[in-house]
């Protein structure tokens, strides 16, 4: 591997974005500076509603407060670069900025999706042994649920980005997408990639086949456990349900499209890294929000207290 490193003559790389039209990357800078925005203000609302409200302080919430969290760093690890990039000519990024992206795409796109798990696992309580939901989904219970998807999401990044960091880049260095994007990064070194392809898919590919078996049972579960319930509370069940379900489905619906046809490049690939990056951050507070009437109501009562507050002043 040293020997490999001393080859590495590429400092920077080159960025492709997602057009070489001056006048469309001068519309897409208004566009994703609106979205960007969007994403990252409606996910700091929820996290904010659900510390200030006590209403608020339960599991799901403090899950869901995560997500938020999460989802601000995904929008954010890329999108402010590419915004910048629209108006630059020369879209370039150094090498340990390039290695940067990538430790931090795989950081928290493992996370939200151990995170994903635990959101249904806290479902999977409260729905099916709600008498023990309060004993079982505990503040340290949820704590240690939380660490364990940020312990998940960096050892999986950590494990990428160990023998990328070494490889040697000796010559092409234009990425043909708007970040950092690994198997665009891996395909540039100058050596046979194929056995680092395959590991790189087994990676990534093993975490999401997991997450998503184990998303896909615990709602099997908790949907034939509403069926046979069938009270009042069903329909209150199911509308958080259908929530969560609308987000993993977004989530892994990019994700399998990507292991279907693994390190082929598609113009769809663009239109995927964007709606990761970009349009999954925005959707998960929407869809929340819309969806709950407590948060909705939540969210009400802070503006209405700010908007006090304001009047005093």
């Amino acid at each position: 591997i040293d020997g490999w490193s001393n080859k590495s003559v590429v400092t920077e790389f080159i960025l492709l974005g997602l057009s070489s039209s001056q006048e469309l990357q001068v519309f897409l800078f208004f566009v994703f500076s609106v979205f960007y925005g969007a994403a990252v203000l409606g996910n700091i609302l929820i996290i904010l509603t659900v510390i200030t409200d006590s209403h608020l302080h339960s599991p799901m919430y403090f899950l869901l407060s995560n997500l938020s969290f999460i989802d601000v760093c995904q929008a954010t690890f890329a999108t402010p670069k590419m915004i910048a990039d629209f108006l630059n000519e020369h879209k370039a990024i150094t090498f340990q900025g390039c290695m940067s992206q990538i430790f931090f795409l795989h950081v928290f796109g493992g996370s939200e999706m151990v995170l994903l798990v635990a959101m249904a696992y806290d479902r999977y309580i409260a729905i099916c042994k709600p008498l023990h939901y309060m004993t079982i989904m505990s503040r340290k219970v949820c704590t240690v649920l939380e660490g364990v998807s940020w312990a998940i999401g960096t050892i999986h990044s950590a494990s990428h980005l160990a023998f990328t960091v070494n490889l040697p880049f000796c010559g092409p260095n234009k990425v043909d997408n708007f970040f950092c994007d690994l198997p665009l990064v891996i395909k540039l070194a100058c050596l046979d990639t194929y056995i680092l392809e395959i590991l790189v898919l087994t990676n990534s590919g093993l975490l999401s086949l997991i997450c998503f078996l184990l998303l896909l049972i615990s709602y099997t579960i908790i949907l034939a456990t509403v069926h046979r319930q069938a009270s009042g509370g069903t329909s209150k069940a199911l509308s958080t349900l259908s929530a969560h379900i609308t987000v993993v489905v977004l989530f892994f619906g990019p994700l399998i499209f990507i292991y279907i046809w693994p390190f082929e490049s598609f113009p769809i690939d663009k239109f995927i890294s964007v709606r990761f990056t970009v349009f999954t951050p925005l959707l998960n507070p929407i869809i929340y929000t819309l969806r709950n009437k407590d948060v909705k109501e939540a969210i009400m009562k802070l503006r209405n207290q700010h908007m006090g507050s304001k009047r005093v002043f």
